[in-house]
């Protein structure tokens, strides 16, 4: 069974993001004094009680509204409405009832879901006392709260929580589920990949830079095995975005890297490798999570793939190795990324993207056995010895304390000597001989004290 779902909506700037962050007791969903910063669904659990469930925050409807992207938004919300068990009408009791909220209220007075009336900045004894002309709208009971300050948000919960199917809970750990972020800078094709993967529209598409503000984790089954993917805002250059909205998508796509198991890194074919591919490539191979890199749109670079080029789609093989050979080149730190061509939009080489970053999880995992490890540093230190003014290199034992990524430990005479050209060899030997692809590995020396002088 799965978690009752509670959905959050109302009208442009009213605190939805603000309760959204309050219910779940962090800082997810972005906040500014702006309207339309929230446009995508996010997603996250609340445990009330001991009873769980899943909050939704949407964008701000504007019924009646032209622009396309603000008709995604209404949209984006009525799909959470559709999903809901709950559903919290947030207005705004600073402003006051408006004609947006009428009309709200009147498309919500269809729905079949129990909703609850949520009266947000009644931060003083008049604003609580304002708060009366909402019972204008016949949605029934009034619930006044500040989600600024807390106050009434504890009742709410009660009174929603009240509301689901006593059978509609579920209680399960889920640290085990398989994370993926997806990550890139603006504009590259990260929600039309996450689309495509999901077979729906779960998250806005727009060719609008940096419409996705907010990391957006959705659930998934693929072939039996539960996953999370982490769709996250475009990368910037920090000196760009400092002080800025753009600044909070930075730090949250840092964020859906550091608790993933891969992040998937989407460049734009049609681009080729620029700068901020690699500064995103970058953040990634720091995050230490393994990686995939998915070279999107690629029907752009290779018409032969689109599905209605007439025939077979079959890749042109020469053009995957010159961009292939121009990514190494670019980007030489993650010569352990596999790259998986697609195109989101024609539906082409997803699911072998999947299988891919799948692959680079369980590598990520992979613990190679001591007696084993020894004897393969010992062979290729044989192999390849490393001398330094006439003194060699000696590793006593070689040790793998932790994996995720798999680190080795060698005990040696020296660490100093142990120097990054040398850390690349040792490194591609294990990678002959081990399933490591998709997966950085770190190799870290600790010096020995007196062990030759007792040998």
């Amino acid at each position: 069974m799965s978690r009752p779902v509670v959905a959050v909506v109302g009208r442009p700037n009213v605190g939805k993001s603000t309760l959204f962050n309050r219910l779940i007791g962090r800082r997810v969903a972005i906040v500014e004094d702006v309207p339309g910063i929230t446009r995508d669904r996010l997603y996250h659990n609340v445990d009330w009680r001991g009873i769980e469930f899943t909050i939704i925050d949407t964008g701000g409807i504007i019924p009646n509204e032209t622009d396309p992207l603000i008709v995604q938004v209404r949209a984006q919300a009525q799909v959470a409405m559709s999903e809901a068990d709950v559903i919290l009408f947030v207005v705004d009791a600073a402003d006051g009832l408006t004609s947006t909220d009428h009309e709200i209220a009147n498309a919500l007075r269809g729905t079949d879901r129990p909703l609850l009336l949520v009266v947000n900045k009644t931060d003083n004894p008049r604003l609580q006392m304002d708060a009366a002309e909402f019972y204008s709208l016949g949605l029934g009971e009034l619930h006044t709260i500040s989600a600024v300050h807390g106050h009434g948000v504890a009742d709410l919960l009660d009174a929603t929580v009240s509301l689901f199917d006593g059978e509609r809970v579920k209680h399960e750990d889920e640290n085990d589920d398989l994370r993926l972020a997806i990550v890139g800078r603006p504009n590259v094709g990260k929600s039309s990949l996450l689309n495509a993967i999901l077979g729906e529209d779960r998250s806005i598409v727009s060719p609008i830079p940096g419409t996705t503000r907010d990391s957006i984790d959705t659930r998934f089954n693929w072939n039996g095995e539960e996953l999370v993917l982490l769709d996250t805002a475009g990368i910037r250059r920090n000196r760009k975005v400092q002080g800025t909205v753009e600044y909070y998508m930075v730090l949250r796509a840092r964020a859906a890297l550091e608790r993933s198991n891969v992040g998937v890194l989407v460049i734009d074919a049609s681009e080729g490798v620029v700068d901020g591919d690699k500064r995103v490539a970058g953040i990634a191979q720091d995050a230490g999570r393994a990686c995939v890199v998915v070279v999107n749109k690629w029907d752009l670079v290779d018409p032969g793939v689109a599905a209605g080029s007439g025939g077979p789609r079959r890749p042109d093989r020469r053009k995957i190795e010159v961009f292939t050979e121009m990514f190494r080149k670019e980007c030489p730190f993650l010569a352990y990324a596999p790259l998986i061509f697609v195109s989101a939009r024609e539906r082409f080489g997803i699911r072998f993207a999947v299988e891919s970053a799948i692959e680079a999880a369980q590598n990520h995992a992979h613990r190679i056995p001591t007696g084993i490890l020894n004897r393969l540093i010992r062979e290729a230190i044989e192999r390849r010895p490393l001398s330094d003014h006439g003194r060699n290199l000696k590793v006593y034992y070689a040790t793998m304390p932790r994996t995720q990524p798999p680190t080795i430990v060698l005990f040696c005479n020296d660490d100093k000597m142990l120097h990054f050209s040398y850390q690349r060899y040792l490194e591609n030997q294990l990678r002959l001989t081990f399933p490591l692809e998709g997966t950085p590995i770190r190799i870290e020396a600790r010096k020995v004290e007196n062990k030759e002088r007792e040998g």
